[in-house]
């Protein structure tokens, strides 16, 4: 069954100029690198430090990315934020710039009833002029949109899908089989440790933080998932673990964001320039995560 979403979406960073506007030919040259290997972009997502970034640079940097992307590529958006009104409106302007689905975080000041989640999802849906996601991701928003929310939500007709960031084992499963044969909804996996796990399930897609420095592999381990070659999926799964436990083990989320920068800055992708309130790392550091990324020897 072709859905309209499915595939590796990679949640991109937001590559920064020294003066924290975007750099808009470092994301030139990431949608390139991504479309190679036929991976779509999340711009303005967690990775992309999406709550720090101001309105006019998230304009910028959507036009940049659909100005660049390739013609098989799907460009998801990313909402953030805390005030309803100024998501929606912001979201008719990434659809109307040429985002293809706008993908929407619950707020995370107030903790929400399940009865709140759904309003929330249902405002957004019901005045958005093109598709939405919805966006689990508790390490951010403290909360995880209930499972009979998410099931109610699904039959809104301009919801299109989830992106779960949970690592619930059995939620996972429970959602891929509940959803595996709807047509007008998807499933993508955002927990990376279950990339392969979750297309041998039935997900219809991933969304690996990972594919920033490797989109290879992860087009390599989508290739595999499509053939049913299991073994070679499980393949690409080990040795991308490897490599997120370079930039991820012992660090915050924010910190892993400024490590996976560094991996990029390496490879000549885009700069390790952080958005406030979060940092770079000191040389030394920047050195031994890059040491320790070498002595891969992917």
């Amino acid at each position: 069954m072709q859905k309209r979403f499915s595939g590796v979406v990679v949640p991109m960073i937001t590559p920064l100029n020294k003066d924290f506007t975007v750099d808009v030919e470092a994301v030139e040259r990431i949608m390139r690198l991504f479309d190679k290997h036929g991976i779509h972009p999340l711009v303005l997502g967690t990775t992309g430090e999406s709550s720090s970034v101001s309105e006019a640079e998230s304009y910028r940097f959507l036009e940049a990315a659909v100005r660049s992307k390739g013609k098989n590529q799907c460009v998801y958006a990313g909402l953030v934020g805390n005030q309803v009104q100024q998501l929606i409106e912001r979201g008719n302007n990434y659809i109307q710039l040429g985002a293809d689905c706008v993908v929407a975080t619950l707020p995370s000041y107030y903790k929400l009833t399940s009865q709140q989640m759904t309003a929330f999802y249902t405002q957004l849906a019901d005045n958005i002029q093109g598709p939405v996601m919805m966006y689990n991701i508790k390490a951010t928003t403290q909360m995880t949109i209930p499972l009979e929310v998410i099931e109610q939500l699904s039959l809104h007709p301009n919801i299109f899908g989830l992106k779960d960031s949970e690592r619930d084992f059995d939620r996972m499963k429970s959602c891929i089989e509940t959803y595996n044969n709807r047509e007008d909804f998807s499933y993508f996996c955002g927990w990376g440790a279950q990339s392969a796990g979750s297309l041998e399930l039935g997900a219809d897609g991933i969304v690996p933080s990972t594919g920033n420095i490797v989109s290879e592999m992860y087009g390599k381990l989508y290739t595999a998932a499509l053939n049913k070659d299991w073994n070679e999926c499980a393949k690409w799964q080990e040795v991308t673990d490897k490599v997120a436990v370079i930039y991820q083990k012992d660090k915050t989320l924010g910190e892993s964001l400024a490590a996976l920068k560094i991996l990029m800055n390496s490879k000549g992708i885009c700069s390790t320039t952080m958005m406030p309130p979060l940092t770079e790392f000191g040389k030394e550091e920047n050195e031994l995560i890059i040491s320790r990324f070498n002595d891969l020897k992917l």
